[in-house]
């Protein structure tokens, strides 16, 4: 059984150039494991608190010197020779260290540094792979792989804003492998490039997580574009390729308007014009089509929309229990989308999976906007039993370190994908 011999941490990059941590696990048995943690740019109120520096004239105050040192002194002096013979231990622990609600002591990066590294190292010891290590942990057998969403067009705060709504992404769901979803989007990825540089003289720069950013004059563009690079593209709409939206709406809501543009709505005016694109775009999935505050609307566009797509919570829900517990007694939503960070430790992030799986949800595990090259997402949405996986597009390396694991994985295992609900 594991005995952590030391936990140390140092200061690494993400992919936007800013500071994250790695976080290193030493086990008396001479197993050493690391493991980084990455970091949002669009964030919930409700995430746990990512502890910075401060120090404006180190990278701007985005430093993280301080959580390295709360796992090398703090959180090492605790659990310094210690035996876990679970990971729910481990990560008990970690929550008594901090003491307080939203992790501001440690930091929810030092914490969340710990946690996966302790696992990763545990998986070693035990000489599974750590996919595997993931569904052990929760009592999970593997039947099926995640299904792809992988980001096509981004606006919002992963490019500049030049559009309000988030991110379009492809989903492939004529795909049977992992393979083939890859190949289809390279397609369709390449079509939209060609797409942006004919119609918008854009060159193929891209935002946060990869996806393209031609200056698109409304949200409805972005959609019209999308789909007009599926069928450039060869591919058919809704049959061999669909669409899911992150309209990130938190971000344009102020003072209870909604503001899409040119155009100010209410909360009733922006479920219409969301259910309005789910009927017109081969849309499966609109995540936070309202916003994180808006409580007594979301169970008007689940009512809304649900029949014909996923409604996804992010920012609404943060991956957090309690929130998640409340949308369900509202009947608010019917997906989570799952972010390890958002609530700190592996078993509180298996606690909100277990919730949503309870109510009947659809799960989707997800990255951030500034990842790493650590690929230990794809193994938490294969043995988690995630139905799809969100890691952004194909054209970074911080991404690609995750889909070229779950080609290694489809590799192993020769699993199907998971197939989404047919809604009509």
């Amino acid at each position: 059984m594991p005995v952590v011999r030391n936990a140390s941490a140092y200061e690494i990059l993400d992919s936007r150039g800013r500071p994250t941590i790695a976080v290193k696990i030493e086990l008396d048995g001479g197993v050493v494991a690391e493991a980084s943690v990455p970091s949002g740019a669009s964030t919930g109120t409700a995430e746990m608190l990512e502890l910075r520096d401060g120090d404006i004239k180190r990278y701007g105050g985005k430093g993280c010197r301080n959580a390295v040192n709360n796992v090398s002194t703090m959180i090492a002096r605790e659990i310094n020779g210690t035996r876990f013979d679970h990971q729910s231990e481990l990560d008990a622990k970690l929550l008594t260290i901090d003491g307080t609600s939203n992790k501001s002591r440690c930091g929810a990066n030092a914490i969340l540094g710990v946690s996966l590294a302790f696992a990763r190292a545990h998986s070693i010891e035990r000489g599974v792979p750590l996919y595997k290590h993931f569904a052990d942990m929760i009592g999970h057998r593997i039947t099926h792989l995640p299904q792809l969403t992988i980001n096509l067009f981004s606006g919002g705060k992963h490019a500049g804003g030049q559009v309000p709504i988030q991110d379009v992404l492809g989903v492939p769901v004529g795909a049977k492998t992992i393979d083939e979803s890859l190949s289809m989007m390279y397609a369709l990825y390449q079509s939209a490039a060609e797409l942006g540089m004919r119609k918008y003289c854009a060159r193929p720069l891209v935002g946060d997580e990869g996806g393209l950013a031609p200056p698109f004059q409304s949200a409805e563009e972005m959609l019209d574009d999308s789909v007009a690079a599926i069928i450039a593209a060869g591919l058919r709409p809704s049959v061999d390729m669909s669409l899911a939206v992150d309209v990130a709406s938190s971000h344009f809501h102020s003072n209870g308007r909604y503001q899409l543009g040119d155009d100010s709505l209410d909360s009733g005016g922006m479920i219409e014009r969301i259910h309005a694109w789910v009927q017109k775009y081969p849309l499966v999935s609109v995540e936070d089509g309202l916003a994180e505050d808006d409580w007594k609307n979301w169970p008007l566009l689940k009512a809304r929309i649900s029949s014909g797509a996923l409604v996804l919570g992010d920012d609404f829900l943060c991956t957090n229990p309690d929130r998640i517990s409340r949308a369900i007694e509202s009947d608010a939503a019917n997906a989570l989308l799952l972010k390890v960070n958002q609530i700190g430790t592996l078993t509180e992030a298996a606690a909100a999976l277990k919730l949503a799986r309870e109510a009947g949800w659809h799960v989707t595990v997800s990255a951030r906007s500034g990842e790493t090259e650590d690929h230990w997402l794809a193994d938490l949405a294969t043995g988690w039993g995630g139905d799809q996986i969100k890691i952004g597009s194909i054209t970074r390396s911080e991404r690609l370190a995750k889909y070229n694991r779950l080609l290694a994985i489809e590799n192993e295992l020769k699993l199907p994908l998971k197939a989404l609900p047919i809604r009509g």
